[in-house]
């Protein structure tokens, strides 16, 4: 067999042989009708591995008939940069022809060497596509940014998984279609499962299983699915996915309702199943702000230092400080007025028209506005009233402090000094 990894031969070369992420090249979405229209701009593609960002950049530059140069920016500099540039300059000028940079892992590079494109995006020389698994507005400078359009990548549903893998099995071409290999429905569903979303993940733990595995007397590679859990290195899980959510449900319900047993046993029987105890420890950040809140805030911090503990002590050792938090959490005392609060500014912020800012406390105030002056709060001991929310929102109270744990104490300022 080709030494080339499967993924990367199956890499799709068309928009047609392209999986998943519908909601940028789908019919009639945007990126789709600007590469149709041979319109496609400097973009950055941002999501997590395996989900197909390096494919449609080839795909865009085979499909523009443009010339298609990569850099990695770990190993890649600023003259790497620029030779790339003098050469696309040339080959516009003489052949006519656009030249694609991709440049993968585009958050390292560093100011200078983003600035060192910055002129041959703005004047067209290049057409720049970053790929990256960070968010680009806080990962990258902002120039960089401001010129690119940016396409956030989902991981790939377990069908476009799936499809993949079997388009894999049956290729005599790029794929796997030569050989004579018997692989069940079980081991399948076990390598998308634990794939993911990434989709490279799964087409190479399909080809080391593939490779690894002898031909029985008859000639036969039969995958099965301890052969699949091997090779994606992975313990499957001893239940379905309708009992993993249900078990997951469980778990976060136990914690609403204060039941510290029944929320640490959900938790290692999730663990023994084979699930990700970071899946267990976001879940549980978010219900410390959605359940508990400002009744004991102590909650955010310990299921915070929890998740840290278990990507650095690793298992079993992670496992007893999300112990800790989980007990913590489940005991502490309860309230939701965190994310009533956060729905209710959110449904203003989402359906009040003029919000304008008021002049006091805009950056550089109007001089023609009010002549209300901003009251800095230290010159008044810390707290002085005055008016922050715009004029239709000004009597608008969104967080209500509940009558539990230390919340209950809570007396908010702007109620003191009516």
């Amino acid at each position: 067999m080709d030494n080339t990894p499967l993924a990367e031969r199956m890499r799709p070369k068309t928009l047609d042989d392209f999986y998943g992420q519908k909601h940028i090249v789908g019919e009639n979405m945007l990126l789709r009708r600007a590469i149709k229209m041979g319109q496609i701009g400097s973009c950055i593609f941002y999501g997590p591995p395996g989900t197909g960002k390096t494919t449609l950049a080839n795909i865009i530059a085979n499909t523009l008939n443009g010339n298609f140069r990569k850099l990695n920016a770990v190993s890649s500099g600023v003259s790497d940069a620029k030779e790339i540039i003098e050469e696309a300059r040339k080959n516009r000028a003489i052949y006519g022809k656009q030249t694609y940079l991709l440049l993968d892992e585009c958050h390292r590079w560093s100011k200078a060497q983003s600035d060192s494109v910055l002129s041959a995006i703005e004047d067209g020389s290049i057409i720049f596509i970053g790929s990256t698994t960070e968010n680009p507005f806080t990962s990258m400078t902002r120039a960089i940014v401001s010129r690119c359009r940016i396409f956030e990548f989902k991981p790939l549903s377990d069908e476009d998984v799936k499809k993949a893998m079997k388009r894999a099995l049956t290729d005599k071409e790029n794929g796997l279609g030569n050989l004579n290999i018997d692989i069940s429905d079980e081991a399948i569903n076990h390598l998308v499962w634990a794939s993911s979303g990434d989709v490279r993940m799964a087409l190479n733990s399909l080809e080391l299983a593939v490779k690894t595995t002898p031909p029985n007397e008859n000639g036969v590679i039969i995958i099965d699915k301890e052969v699949a859990e091997q090779s994606i290195q992975k313990k499957a899980l001893s239940i379905d996915e309708t009992q993993y959510y249900d078990l997951l449900s469980s778990f976060c319900k136990s914690i609403r309702g204060s039941d510290t047993d029944a929320a640490l046993y959900y938790s290692q029987r999730l663990i023994l199943a084979g699930c990700d105890p970071l899946i267990i420890a976001r879940r549980l950040i978010a219900h410390c702000s959605e359940d508990i809140g400002m009744a004991d805030s102590n909650a955010l911090l310990l299921a915070t230092s929890a998740m840290f503990a278990v990507q650095n002590l690793g298992l079993p050792e992670g496992l007893i400080p999300l112990s800790h938090a989980i007990i913590y959490a489940c005991e502490a005392e309860k309230s939701n007025s965190v994310i009533t609060a956060m729905n209710a500014a959110k449904a203003d912020a989402e359906n009040v028209k003029d919000d304008e800012v008021l002049n006091h406390l805009k950056n550089h105030p109007s001089i023609n506005g009010p002549k209300t002056q901003y009251k800095y709060p230290h010159d008044y001991g810390g707290y002085v009233k005055q008016q922050y929310l715009p004029n239709k929102l000004k009597d608008r109270i969104y967080y209500v402090p509940s009558k539990n744990g230390k919340e209950k104490n809570l007396v908010r300022k702007k109620f003191m000094f009516k």
